[in-house]
Order: structure tokens, then sequence, then C-alpha cells
């Protein structure tokens, strides 16, 4: 039995379900829209917070739906590969823009690498992806030649490495990366990531941006009901529908008077971590100390040693000022993950202070 599902608007209409049940609740949500349905719950993934549950109304979601067909030049019978999780926002919203768009839909378990459940020759219009989505298929060989049939592939969900940027260049498929939020149903804006990556995002029609006193972004439009959404993001506008993204107010630390955003440190971190060999999820992250206030520290996947540590605070040492360099690195095995496999600092973070106190 293949495991994947091909589906259309027509054939939700008419009643053809999946054959199997993993993709039965994906069927059920396309018949509730077909059928008119105007209030929808949608969970968070709870990579900024605790994971919630929102209520969204139907305009908001044809909102979006459109946004992304009129940025991409996506209309009726776009291919489209669906193989993130359909119980949050990411990969609903793929249905939703199969069954308002009218696209060919093709539906994969979310899995590491998802073009491994689909057949050879497949040609995809577009694909949204999570970045350990997109590393894993680099990594196969046989899943890199699929890659080459998708032209259009969105990132989101999580932030996207130096390594797997770099990775991109010569790929002929667009890649983008998004910026959003389960509060604005997915992107609304976008950078380009190949040949060349664009520093900044380009905000999509239809919505308005600005900034508070903080210098945090705010977004309005259809997709927000038309209420304003206020978020913890620092950015700085470059023009009136583009901005380059700083990292969150909410990761500013105070380090003996000094305020770091441990968005740009990280930022900093990886080429350096690269051209030590070390190609690992990593974050900066913060803990108390008697002196400082806060100290900066470093949590890296790796199995690490000393040898590895001195190398490393050597060459940040070389590379950045003092008080940016991490005062200590922790080495993790495992990083914790939520269910949508974004890196959990937090949960991260206070596993490895209660195994050292």
């Amino acid at each position: 039995m293949t495991n994947y599902w091909c589906t259309n608007r027509k054939a939700i209409a008419a009643g053809d379900s999946p054959l199997l049940p993993q993709f039965q609740k994906a069927y059920e949500f396309m018949r509730c829209w077909l059928s008119g349905q105007m209030v929808f719950d949608l969970q968070t993934s709870g990579s900024t917070g605790l994971p919630k549950t929102i209520t969204v109304n139907r305009r908001q979601l044809e909102a979006s739906a459109r946004m992304t067909g009129t940025a991409f030049s996506l209309g009726k019978a776009s291919r489209a590969l669906v193989c993130l999780n359909t119980d949050y926002v990411g990969g609903l919203m793929m249905l939703v823009r199969g069954m308002e768009l009218d696209w060919q839909l093709t539906l994969t378990p979310a899995s590491s690498n998802p073009l491994q459940s689909v057949p050879d020759g497949s040609i995809f219009d577009f694909a949204a992806l999570v970045p350990l989505q997109m590393e894993n298929i680099l990594e196969s060989p046989e899943s890199r030649c699929k890659l080459d049939d998708v032209d259009t592939i969105l990132l989101g969900g999580a932030p996207v490495s130096e390594s797997l940027i770099s990775s991109l260049r010569s790929l002929p498929t667009k890649v983008y990366q998004s910026y959003g939020m389960t509060e604005t149903l997915s992107h609304i804006a976008i950078r380009r990531l190949n040949p060349v990556p664009e520093l900044t995002y380009s905000v999509l029609p239809g919505m308005e941006v600005g900034h508070d006193q903080r210098g945090c972004l705010f977004v309005r439009g259809g997709v927000t009901d038309g209420q304003l959404v206020q978020t913890n993001d620092i950015v700085r506008f470059t023009s009136g529908d583009k901005f380059e993204w700083i990292g969150r107010a909410d990761h500013v630390i105070n380090s003996g008077g000094i305020k770091i955003i441990l968005d740009l440190i990280d930022r900093q971190l990886g080429p350096i971590l690269l051209e030590a060999g070390i190609n690992a999820p990593f974050f900066s992250w913060y803990e108390p100390d008697d002196r400082l206030g806060q100290k900066l520290v470093l949590f890296l996947e790796h199995q690490g040693s000393e040898g590895v540590e001195s190398t490393l605070k050597t060459r940040f040492l070389k590379a950045m000022k003092r008080y940016e360099v991490p005062k200590t690195i922790h080495f993790v095995a495992q990083f914790a993950r939520t269910a949508t496999e974004k890196i959990d600092k937090l949960k991260t973070a206070d596993i490895v202070y209660k195994k050292h106190p």
C-alpha cells in the first residue's frame, strides 16, 4: 500500500476518503471546510511559550490562503506537497490553501524526510517544510534527486542554520524562509534564501506593519481579522515593506549592565562553529550569576570534551567581543523538542540544570 494520498477539492466534495487512517483527520477538516464551517480552533506549537488553542474565523484563513497564492503565483491546479503535521497551523494551512485555491494535494505522513514517501517522478509547484526536513532531504541522495522536481519550498517553524543556507545555494529549487506565527495564520513575510540569501523579509501584500517603542513588530490585516497583533520580535525596517529580524525582546539579558540579544549571539556563533567543524544544533541562553546578574551560556547538541570547549572559547574570543562570548558551554546529547520538532530551549535548560544544579 502506498504511504501517501492524492486529493483535491472535487474529490473531497465527492466524499473520496483516504484508505490510510493517518489521513482521516485531514480529510475530516477539508470536509468541514467545504461544508462552510465558519470557526476553527488551532493549536500552537509551544516554541515560544506554553502550547495553547486559539480560535479563528474562516475569513482569516481565507485571507492567509489568498496571500500565499498571490505571493508565489500559485493558482488553480497547482501541485502541492503536504508533509507537515496537520494538527498544527503550518500543515493545516496547506489544507486550507488546497481547498480555497483548488490545488492538487499530495499528503504524506509528517516525517523527517517526507520525499521518501512520494513516488519517483512526482512534480510539485510548492511545498512547506521545517528546516530539519530540508536537512534530511539534502543528506539522502535519493531524496536530493526528487528535490529537483519541486519548484518552490517555504521553510518555517524554526530557525534556518548557516550550514543549511550554505547548502541551498546551488539548488535549482527556489527556497524561501517564512516569518509568521500561529496568530497570523502562517507567514506574513518571506525572504529568499538562494542562490544568495536576502537579509530582509518582504511583507506580503495586504499587511500593515510597524513597530512599538521597543522596536518590536506589530502587524494587522485580513489574517488578523483587522486586529493589531503585537509581537516581541525586534526588527529594523529598511523600507516600507522590508524589515530585518534582530531577535526576540524576551531573549534579551542584562549581563553586568550590558544588554545582550541572544538571537544576535546565535547569528555570530553559527559561522564560528561551522569553521570549527561542528554542524550541530545550538542556542544561547543564560543563568543567574552573583557578579553579572545574568551569565551568557551556550547549549550545544554535541558529545563535547574539555578540548572541544577550550578550542571553541579560543575561537569565540578571536571573533567576538569579550562580553559576547558564552561563559559556559553545556554539551547535551539530545535537546528537548516540541511536538513540531522545534528546540524547546526552556525545557532543555531545565533538564541540564536539574542534572547539574
